[in-house]
């Protein structure tokens, strides 16, 4: 028997039947693997094996070319990589980005049936993990020209582990957006049983088309099952799971809305409405900034060696309503001296909590006063990285004392909400 084969296996207790996988590099002669029919992988030691037939391919996804249909609304494509666009490498048994992205619509046929797709533009394909502030310009450039050209909405196919992170930026760099851009990904790639990529492209394909949000979104499960949906502001969103479809929740907010594949739309909170606008990309930005973790026994040198190198700003994940290292037994721990040092030499230092839900606060303890008076700023309810990056975005702008401040306390997108709610903590 070879790869591609379909084989029955039977042991003792269970017959299983599926395609013959290609033995993995850390595999054993002993063992063989097998796709079954409803998706998953399961290894096998033993048995009685027949083949029932021969397969030409393992899992070729063929590119496809979406019919367009009158009378549906027109979106556009922006293919970045990411498990939505992968292929499992059954040699290693890894997951790679190589699909290309007229394959994604094999495995979602139904978006001919949806909306009619004007543009498929790919202008790089990286895991979201390799992300840089290189990427994010091309993509809100991007997403400016297709929407200023007229389509409904834009599509954009990411990697989920900093789907939330290009989220945010495209949310302060599109100026004027007043159209759907709906950001979306797979917790799961296409050759698995539970692959969520093609539901999560279909909902957010109406969200484009159809929907009356003129934000940045991020579409994805709204729960484990293919149920709906969630729509989620780009600056009120993280990904709060490693691998869940539902790993996406809103934070410091509710959802927007929820989308169900039947093409149902259902509001839930207050969002910027739909206009046919010009929309600016604004894609200024500071490289020089960092993202730093306040825990016991920090030491305040991480930010000396940040200042020494010329770093701009300093976003810091404070404890709780933004505290850092005041008071210690040991006084080299102190954070007092270094946060001085970085302001007298220009450095814009942010905090915001790393409880992620609530806000911060410099009035209720003495060293968050202490901050304060030092010329940090409090960045309100954002969260860490929604405030890192908008940091950097204001510093690519100005360097000016107020209005750093007045920019990062101005409420762009949606990312400052003057009263937590109580019933979403």
């Amino acid at each position: 028997m070879n790869p591609g084969d379909r084989i029955r296996v039977t042991t003792e207790t269970q017959t299983f039947e599926g395609i013959l996988l290609p033995r993995s590099e850390l595999e054993d002669e002993d063992h063989i693997t097998i796709k079954l029919d409803n998706g998953y992988n399961i290894g096998l030691r033993g048995g009685r094996t027949e083949v029932l037939g021969e397969e030409e391919h393992l899992q070729v996804f063929p590119e496809i070319e979406l019919e367009k249909k009158e009378g549906l609304p027109e979106i556009s494509m922006i293919a970045t990589g990411g498990t939505i666009a992968s292929r499992l490498d059954y040699r290693t048994g890894g997951v790679h980005m190589l699909m290309e992205p007229r394959e994604i619509f094999f495995t979602t046929p139904e978006l001919a049936e949806l909306v009619s797709l004007k543009k498929v533009v790919s202008p790089f394909r990286v895991g979201s993990e390799s992300m840089t502030f290189k990427e994010y310009p091309i993509i809100a450039e991007l997403a400016a020209k297709e929407l200023n050209e007229g389509v409904a909405g834009v599509v954009v196919t990411h990697g989920t582990d900093t789907l939330h992170y290009t989220a945010a930026i495209l949310s302060f760099m599109l100026q004027g957006l007043k159209k759907p851009v709906c950001l979306v990904g797979a917790q799961r790639s296409p050759d698995r049983g539970s692959f969520d990529g093609a539901m999560n492209l279909i909902c957010s394909a109406i969200t484009a088309g159809f929907s009356d949000i003129g934000e940045v979104v991020i579409v994805m499960h709204g729960e484990t099952s293919d149920t709906y949906c969630s729509v989620l502001r780009g600056t009120k969103v993280r990904k709060m799971h490693t691998t869940r479809r539902d790993a996406f929740q809103p934070i410091n907010g509710r959802e927007l809305g929820r989308v169900w594949p039947s093409g149902s739309i259902e509001y839930l909170s207050d969002y910027r409405a739909r206009e046919d606008t010009d929309v600016h990309a604004d894609t200024a930005l500071q490289e020089k900034v960092a993202l730093l973790k306040a825990h016991p026994n920090c030491n305040p040198e991480l930010l000396n060696y940040l200042v020494d190198n010329h770093y701009k700003g300093v976003l810091i994940e404070a404890t709780a309503l933004g505290h850092l290292p005041t008071d210690t037994v040991n006084p080299e721990y102190s954070w007092i001296s270094a946060i001085k040092r970085a302001r007298e030499e220009g450095v814009a230092i942010a905090f915001a909590t790393q409880c992620l839900y609530g806000r911060v606060n410099p009035y209720v303890y003495t060293n968050g006063r202490i901050m304060f008076n030092l010329g940090v700023l409090y960045a309100e309810d954002m969260l860490p990285e929604v405030a890192f990056l908008k940091l950097a975005w204001v510093l690519g702008h100005t360097e000016n004392e107020e209005e750093i401040r007045r920019m990062m306390l101005h409420n762009y997108a949606g990312e400052i909400t003057m009263r937590s709610l109580l019933e979403r903590w």
